[in-house]
């Protein structure tokens, strides 16, 4: 079993297989010239499989496969089936913009993949153009329909709400959860990235997203969505889903953090807000054995910060050392 040195249990990985995407989100990325890593510095199918077979006997059970946009990767159903087949990881989920689900989602639960986390910031095609820039709201709301088909179970929607883009969509997107199965998680927006999106102005604190999403119960054990994240989750009366809240800011989570963060050129972020990673493609590509590939995980999780900076940065924000979707969010 993994540990860090506040004693937490690291038994979960978000490893992103690409830093490449099909949009734009304005919180995320800058619209022209992104900083995508060469493809000769991304990780092979064959050395994702190395390390997540060293991160599964150290007692990581649970991969989650983020980007960028993973399904922009050739070849990812090839990389689930393998990935799943690991000795000891008996959860594989996968976050995505949705985009291209739809043509992916059955063959993607063939391959062994469980759930999956679909990105939707609004419900209207002309806004969804003015925040994700490329793409069409139409082929997410197929994604998530054939995500429920392929029973990619729970599937849950991650709604980033920021004022003035879609906070006046909360309680749309909560009424959401009343008839299907679905699973809306609102995110308070983070000083993340170099687009000069985020504002303390613009920021949605906890507490208004709840009573726009209400009327709200605490949700029960039972009633809660399989996962291993921060969210807090409710359920609107009667309602098939459920309405989670993830708060960074407003109300932290980082004394029950058990993640940490494999970027896909290969280094191992111990902390989503932190500076420092371990570079774990080079000893791999030197042909490292299994047991330095381990030592190195243990020590970067050794190491791994108490909590993040964000709240710090809130009076006068700067940017994180890292755009979002290099490290999978």
């Amino acid at each position: 079993m993994l540990s860090d040195g506040l004693g937490r249990t690291i038994e979960y990985l978000r490893l992103s297989v690409t830093d490449r995407c099909n949009l734009r989100c304005v919180y995320c990325l800058p619209e022209v010239a992104p900083r995508f890593s060469p493809g000769a510095d991304l990780l092979s199918d064959d050395e994702i499989v190395e390390l997540v077979s060293a991160f599964a006997r150290m007692g990581v059970s649970k991969i989650r496969l983020t980007g960028g946009e993973p399904l922009v990767r050739p070849g990812l159903p090839g990389l689930v089936r393998r990935l799943s087949r690991i000795a000891g990881v008996n959860d594989l989920s996968l976050s995505t913009n949705g985009v291209l689900l739809g043509g992916f989602a059955h063959e993607l639960k063939a391959a062994g993949l469980s759930r999956v986390n679909i990105s939707l910031d609004t419900l209207d095609p002309a806004r969804f153009a003015k925040i994700a820039r490329f793409g069409a709201l139409n082929d997410v709301l197929s994604g998530i329909e054939a995500a429920l088909d392929a029973r990619l179970a729970p599937v849950k929607l991650n709604v980033v709400v920021a004022k003035g883009m879609n906070d006046d969509e909360i309680g749309a997107f909560a009424a959401l959860t009343d008839k299907k199965p679905l699973h809306v998680r609102f995110i308070e927006l983070m000083p993340m990235g170099e687009t000069g999106f985020f504002s303390a102005e613009r920021r949605v604190p906890l507490g208004d997203m709840l009573s726009q999403a209400a009327p709200l119960a605490p949700a029960s054990p039972e009633e809660r969505p399989l996962g291993h994240g921060p969210a807090r989750y409710y359920r609107r009366p009667g309602a098939s889903g459920t309405i989670g809240f993830i708060s960074a800011l407003s109300c932290g989570f980082c004394d029950a953090c058990n993640r940490v963060r494999l970027s896909a050129s290969g280094t191992l972020i111990p902390c989503l807000d932190g500076e420092e990673g371990v570079d774990l493609r080079t000893p791999l590509r030197a042909s490292a054995g299994v047991n330095t590939l381990m030592a190195l995980i243990r020590e970067a999780i050794r190491n791994k910060p108490g909590s993040h900076d964000m709240v710090a940065r809130l009076a006068a924000p700067d940017a994180s050392p890292r755009f979002m979707c290099s490290i999978g969010g």
